[in-house]
């Protein structure tokens, strides 16, 4: 059996890029072919990303396929992982698959598995995702994460400014529409950044802030929402009537959909229903700008984030179990 990149065989690329993409053998979600083709197209897939197992006879037994921005240098996450299900140990054979990727890229992305909602009461399913799971944690990637995706399109009931919800009480309340939003400096935002991740519920951010201080971590936020696809000028702070702030909206954009960045509410103003009008600000920007899909994603853990999706007409269309190295989420 050989184990290699598809990044000097165009004959092995269209086989990896043929391999069956599902069945009743195989109930995670995987690409089809014309979904790859798709994104190699765009350079977010690519030949040097694309890895196999073959026996002798040149059949492929197991592909996994990385992604990346498309002027990524490295790729970013692992997104499709298959092995035959005549193969008799699937984790070995997956193990020594993202192994040798890892030792080609210097580095070892997260490996991102889409899975349903009730996913845990599919007896097929689990185990699917239990060798998947082993085979990540052979190779380093050995911290969990669940994840929400959510997704709002124009037939949704609400853009934030739903019926209200009942709320722990905080000191003079603001009634709601009390928000005022605003362009902001890169040095603003840096502090936003900075007082949104004290208290944040996100467990990246609290990784983050358990070795390096908040500006730090600040920074690295700063950074990474203006590399996204979205525009800079979509950023907003959020401020009470006499000019405190009370957080910030950052609506951006995957390269497929609009998106909720980030939105936060300062620590001191947390629990007065304020989220709420953050996150209807980003919904209506998008939608007035015409988007017919907003996606967004929060940890499962993080239940008032979550809720505040719900209370403005998100739906969840699947979870991300999130495989990476420790300190990474």
């Amino acid at each position: 059996m050989r184990t290699r990149s598809a990044a000097d065989d165009p004959a092995a690329l269209e086989r990896a890029v043929g391999y069956p993409a599902g069945g009743p053998a195989e109930p995670v979600a995987a690409l089809d072919a014309g979904q790859v083709r798709a994104e190699l197209a765009e350079h977010r897939m690519r030949p040097e990303w694309t890895w196999y197992a073959e026996d002798e006879d040149g059949r492929i037994l197991a592909r996994a396929l990385w992604w990346g921005r498309t002027d990524s240098e490295r790729p970013l996450a692992l997104d499709c992982l298959q092995v035959r299900p005549e193969v008799a140990d699937p984790t070995a054979l997956a193990a020594e698959l993202l192994a040798a990727g890892h030792t080609a890229f210097g580095n070892r992305p997260l490996y991102n598995v889409s899975l349903p909602r009730a996913w845990r009461t599919d007896p097929a399913l689990m185990a699917a995702v239990d060798w998947r799971r082993e085979a990540a944690r052979r190779v380093g990637l050995t911290s969990v994460v669940e994840r929400l995706r959510y997704e709002w399109t124009p037939g949704d009931a609400s853009t934030g400014d739903g019926p209200a919800v009942e709320e722990p009480a905080g000191p003079a309340a603001p009634a709601p529409g009390r928000l005022v939003f605003r362009e902001g400096t890169d040095e603003e935002f840096l502090d936003a950044f900075a007082r949104l991740s004290q208290g944040s519920l996100d467990l990246h951010t609290q990784t983050e802030l358990r070795s390096q201080d908040a500006l730090t971590v600040a920074r690295e936020d700063l950074e990474y929402y203006r590399d996204c696809p979205g525009e800079r000028s979509w950023w907003r702070l959020a401020h009470l009537p006499g000019g405190e702030l009370a957080g910030m909206a950052i609506p951006s954009r995957t390269p497929y959909h609009r998106n909720v960045g980030y939105l936060g509410v300062v620590p001191e103003r947390r629990g007065q229903g304020l989220i709420d009008e953050i996150l209807g600000e980003i919904t209506r920007f998008h939608a007035g700008e015409g988007a017919n899909r907003i996606t967004a994603t929060t940890d499962t853990v993080n239940s008032p984030m979550a809720a505040a999706f719900d209370r403005a007409g998100y739906r969840v269309t699947e979870i991300r179990l999130v495989l990476e190295e420790p300190g990474e989420v």
